[in-house]
């Protein structure tokens, strides 16, 4: 006779009821604050709280993700001298990118942005925080198990960092220099953790602009349909 298997299942006791109109207006309030969110490539030194930073990756780390495995992890950088380190081994991938690595239709897509191999706010920010992708690992820390889904769920943590970090009034840079396999030794990290997204995080420097083709954003008919 087949084994009964039983999921131990706990109330959803912190959901909180709201009515119609409480949720329009939430639903709405939240998207004007993120109508303010705009990617920052020039940034103030100004520091930041420590412990803003973590209760962010705190929210990161409330993301779903497969089998509640939770295949991330999130080096918080804000020791001058490793900024600098990084900014380096960046810099030497941003290099032989614009050089002709990306490719031309690549480079043209980036023409409008403006963006170059010179990357000062890896410096500049008060924080640096690298995310990397665990191959394996488990729903507690030591655990060697296959993960699932794991492109995905760091994804959908990394939007929930930006989301919380601009919550908390910071700008943020999403920098993705191509390999980023030096974050993996320059953190320490083992070779099974994939360096996913390197997020620059701190206030924008007085006279940070943003490109006019970073403001076009398609409309909603263009990005949703109604079955």
């Amino acid at each position: 006779m087949a084994e009964t298997k039983f999921t131990a299942l706990s109330a959803l006791g912190d959901h909180i009821e709201r009515s119609d109109d409480e949720m329009r207006e939430r639903a709405a309030a939240f998207f004007e604050d993120m109508k303010r969110r705009h990617t920052v490539r020039a940034f103030s030194d100004r520091p930041v709280p420590r412990a803003v930073m973590e209760a962010c990756i705190a929210t990161a780390g409330r993301a779903p993700s497969g089998a509640n495995h939770q295949p991330w992890f999130f080096g918080l950088v804000g020791d001058p001298a490793l900024k600098r380190d990084i900014r380096l081994a960046a810099e030497e991938e941003e290099r032989a990118f614009y050089a002709g690595r990306a490719g031309e239709e690549w480079l043209e897509a980036l023409e409008p942005i403006g963006t170059d191999a010179e990357k000062p706010f890896l410096e500049t920010a008060p924080w640096l925080i690298a995310v990397f992708a665990q191959r394996r690992g488990g729903v507690e820390a030591g655990m060697d198990k296959k993960n699932y889904y794991i492109h995905e769920s760091v994804g959908i943590a990394c939007g929930f960092l930006i989301a919380a970090l601009h919550h908390a009034g910071l700008a943020v840079l999403t920098h993705t220099p191509n390999p980023m396999s030096f974050l993996n030794e320059k953190l320490g990290r083992p070779a099974t953790e994939k360096p996913y997204l390197l997020i620059v995080a701190g206030h924008p420097a007085p006279d940070a602009q943003v490109p006019d083709h970073a403001l076009i954003k398609k409309p909603l008919s263009d990005i949703m349909k109604v079955y």
